[in-house]
């Protein structure tokens, strides 16, 4: 019979810097939002996303609905992206900021981007006022 591999691995939680979690945002992707507007109640959607460097901005594109709504009506909302490590383990960013929608046509052209929705009728930017990350490692005992 095989080792356990997992018997003698323990994991340890590291904070990630802030040009970490910069770089990890700036692939894109998809990411999930979460709002908790007053009243409502909390809502967590997932998104197609790309991060935009000069605002330091997760820009996304929605619909009409429930999300919608409740993004407008919110004064912050939270922004998360996860993934595995090679070698075990994970990590995960959170980016907390005001959510607003980006309605200039000169603004929309220089955010336009072929990964994110076009058919979508709002194009939303959360900018990132507060940034964390941390990741799981996990390590052989020996």
């Amino acid at each position: 019979m095989g080792s356990d591999v997992n018997a003698t691995a323990t994991t340890r939680l590291i904070e990630l810097d802030r040009d970490e979690c910069l770089r990890l945002l700036a692939a894109g992707g998809v990411g999930r939002v979460a709002v908790n507007s007053p009243g409502w109640p909390p809502l967590i959607r997932p998104v197609v996303y790309v991060f935009d460097v000069s605002t330091r901005s997760v820009v996304f594109r929605s619909a009409e609905g429930s999300k919608l709504t409740s993004l407008l009506r919110s004064e912050r909302v939270a922004f998360e992206i996860d993934g595995l490590n090679p070698g075990g383990g994970g990590w995960s960013v959170i980016v907390v900021g005001p959510v607003e929608e980006v309605t200039g046509a000169g603004e929309l052209a220089r955010l336009a981007d072929e990964r994110l929705h076009a058919g979508l009728p709002h194009c939303m930017r959360i900018r990132a006022t507060v940034i964390s990350g941390r990741r799981l490692v996990r390590e052989s005992a020996g």
